[in-house]
């Protein structure tokens, strides 16, 4: 069922997918404290505690899948506390993606630095290093993807004009079925890995 060496890659892996997911929820939560919304501090979720953020089915579907795929908790946010609903909806559901943008530089910086440097490190720093990016940049692209119920669908109803809300609603209700075809058949790498490569490549350095 597990490829050859999964027990290698998920004690590499493992840690920079749970250290990405609770850096994208924690981001989520903090920016809702500063639109005014206490929701996600009160329930314990404004914290960098990954058992906070965890979802059962989730994490075993990251082992499932051996770390292709996988979901945390969502933060909850209750528009009604919030100063200005559509502004801060933005960038409350912006601040996930933002977050693994900011990491995957952070640790190509790292990586890039450790080379320059000539710095002798363990293999498994290297690949600790670079899968932190390969990783943040891809749930970054993955989330802002506008299908509910990834952030890319609170942005777009954010940004569109008002009357089209309604529809985008209706359109919305088809989106967990092409998002799940978007996983299934691989078209989301067909799509979007070309862009990953290119972000992954300017942060770290490394050809793909």
């Amino acid at each position: 069922m597990f490829s050859e060496g999964f027990l290698q890659q998920a004690i590499i892996a493992a840690p920079a997918i749970l250290f990405s997911l609770t850096v994208h929820e924690y981001f989520h939560a903090w920016t809702a404290l500063r639109f005014g919304d206490t929701t996600a501090r009160d329930m314990g979720r404004l914290t960098l505690n990954p058992l906070a953020h965890l979802d059962f089915f989730g994490t075993i579907m990251m082992f499932l899948s051996q770390f292709r795929f996988g979901w945390a908790k969502p933060v909850p946010v209750n528009v009604m506390n919030l100063k200005n609903p559509r502004v801060a909806d933005f960038w409350i559901s912006a601040a996930g993606p933002l977050s693994n943008l900011g990491l995957g530089f952070i640790f190509g910086m790292i990586f890039r630095w450790i080379q320059a440097m000539g710095i002798n490190v363990p293999e498994a720093v290297f690949m600790f290093l670079i899968l932190s990016v390969i990783i943040n940049v891809s749930l970054a692209f993955f989330n802002l993807i506008p299908l509910f119920p990834l952030d890319g669908s609170h942005i777009l109803r954010s940004i569109l004009p008002p009357q089209y809300e309604e529809t985008l609603a209706q359109l919305q209700r088809f989106a967990p079925i092409l998002l799940i075809l978007l996983i299934v058949t691989g078209a989301f790498w067909l799509i979007l890995g070309p862009f990953i490569t290119t972000v992954v490549y300017l942060f770290s350095g490394l050809r793909m």
